[in-house]
Order: C-alpha cells, then sequence, then structure tokens
C-alpha cells in the first residue's frame, strides 16, 4: 500500500483500508503479519533484539497510539509500552475513559534499538509493516507519540512541541500528536504539557473546544 504523495497545501497521511472480510478473516490476516514480523530481519535490528514487539490492544480500534520504538523492558517481554512510560501512558488511556476495545499500542521499529536511539534507516524498512498493520486495524485516530513518531505519519508535520495537543489537519485518520511520555518522566515541565496535552485530546474526542487546528500548520 502506498501512500499518497504530499503537496505543501495539505499534510501527508497513511491511507487507510475498510477492515477486511469477517472478523475471523482479520483475525487469520493479522495472525500472519505478526508472524512475519516477529521473524524478520531485513535489518541489523533484527539481529540484536530479543523478540520484535508487535502490538497490543483491540483488532478493532477507535484510536490507534504510534510510539517511536521499543525499550528494553518491551524487548524483554514482546509488549509495547510496558515500561515506565507505558505506565504513563495507560494512566493517560485511562483518563481518557478507552475501553479496552477502543485502543491499541504499537511503535514505528519493531525492535529494540541500541542505546534506545531511533533508527531512521530501520524506520524505512519497518514502514511496510506498520501500513499494513493500521491498515487491518482501520482506527479512526492515529495518536503518535514523540517527534519521530509524528514525521513518520506525517512527513511534513511542524516541530512536535508546536504540533502536540492539537489535531492536524487532514485525514482520515484523524492525527492528534502527544509529547513521547517517556519525556515526561525525565522534566517536570514536559509532565505538565503532557497532562494539558492529554486533556486537549479529551476535550477533541467528547467534541470539545479543540477541533480548531493549530495555527502553525
Amino acid at each position: 500500500m502506498k501512500p499518497r504523495a504530499r503537496s505543501r497545501s495539505g499534510p501527508r497521511t497513511f491511507p487507510i483500508a475498510q477492515p477486511i472480510g469477517t472478523e475471523a478473516a482479520r483475525r487469520a490476516a493479522w495472525d500472519r503479519l505478526s508472524r512475519e514480523i516477529r521473524r524478520c530481519q531485513l535489518c541489523p535490528l533484527g539481529r540484536t533484539r530479543t523478540q520484535a514487539v508487535v502490538y497490543r490492544g483491540s483488532l478493532a480500534p477507535r484510536i490507534v497510539f504510534v510510539g517511536e520504538a521499543p525499550g528494553a523492558e518491551e524487548d524483554r517481554q514482546g509488549i509495547p509500552f510496558v515500561g515506565r512510560a507505558g505506565q504513563r501512558l495507560d494512566r493517560a488511556i485511562e483518563r481518557l475513559q478507552l475501553s479496552t476495545d477502543e485502543y491499541g499500542v504499537l511503535n514505528v521499529l519493531k525492535c529494540h534499538p541500541p542505546r534506545n536511539r531511533f533508527d531512521p534507516s530501520a524506520a524505512r524498512t519497518c514502514r511496510p509493516y506498520l501500513e499494513r498493520q493500521l491498515a487491518l486495524l482501520a482506527p479512526e485516530i492515529l495518536v503518535p507519540l514523540g517527534r519521530s513518531a509524528l514525521r513518520t505519519l506525517e512527513p511534513g508535520a511542524p516541530a512536535i512541541l508546536l504540533a502536540a495537543g492539537y489535531p492536524r489537519p487532514g485525514g482520515p485518520p484523524r492525527i492528534f500528536p502527544l509529547l513521547h511520555p517517556a519525556a515526561t518522566l525525565r522534566s517536570r515541565r514536559w509532565a505538565e504539557r503532557w497532562d494539558r496535552d492529554v486533556g486537549a485530546l479529551g476535550s477533541w474526542l467528547a467534541g470539545g473546544s479543540k477541533n480548531a487546528y493549530h495555527p502553525t500548520v
């Protein structure tokens, strides 16, 4: 699946297909894709990981949170966002009052990069997996967590500190960026920003005042 070309008049986002066939057919296609990801050796990260990290959540989500890369704990367990940053994300999900069948969580990179440094080359290799995951999940809303996730979904987006907390133009799917929750663990300032932006996301989901675009788009 090839994303639409982006012009300067609007953002480029991932095209999302309707879920294929029956629920059983979608589950079978998802299981095949998950096995393919777990076996992948297409880039050097496949040789250094403990295991690939595929997804957690509903297979028919309204919202998918898109992180940048698995951390060490995720690499150990094979589940995205299970470390301290994941705990911060889970508290935000509870605050948003999302039920377990409404959301999912995944990463752009499927393998833990050394020193937790996002690898753009590996991201290009992983991109077809991400596209296929999102095509099967068919969410209404994508919430990129951090700069690299936002730029993967929308290469022409402004800096994450400008974009976070506001819906992006375009879609479907709609994009609503947030800071990466790991950043909030290192800075009280970013923790306060995170709380404010999560509140803005909640208001937007409820049809509140944050439906307007940020003036810097």
